[in-house]
């Protein structure tokens, strides 16, 4: 079973991208999501998790407005779309998938290899 993180890149400030991440050996649907950042020499923080029926989202707080995430289960995706990025949303991305959505790391089973974001000023 792997998870894969994908859509990343280098934008300017202000732009905005979009992140998916897709699973093999199992289907994505059965699980929540979640996506986590870190940042060298930070902790792993996060940033938004997403039930396995789409029922319920949220994002972090501080990323409200700016990061959503979606899912669509008929192509067994998840997104993760981040508008008017910041210089310090650069970060490693992460996609992590679980048996309940959480903001906390340890419910998640299975983690993608990351995708870069880095925003230029």
């Amino acid at each position: 079973v792997q998870l894969q993180a994908f859509g990343g890149g280098l934008v300017q400030a202000g732009g905005s991208l979009s992140l998916s991440c897709t699973m093999s050996g199992r289907a994505l649907s059965t699980y929540a999501v979640g996506w986590f950042r870190q940042a060298p020499g930070k902790d792993r923080e996060f940033v938004a998790t997403i039930s396995a029926d789409g029922v319920y989202s949220r994002a972090s707080d501080p990323l409200k407005g700016r990061f959503t995430i979606s899912r669509d289960n008929a192509k067994d995706a998840v997104y993760l779309q981040v508008n008017m990025l910041k210089p310090e949303d650069t970060a490693a991305h992460y996609c992590a998938a679980g048996p309940y959505h959480s903001s906390n790391l340890f419910p998640y089973e299975y983690w993608g290899q990351g995708t870069q974001v880095t925003v230029s000023s």
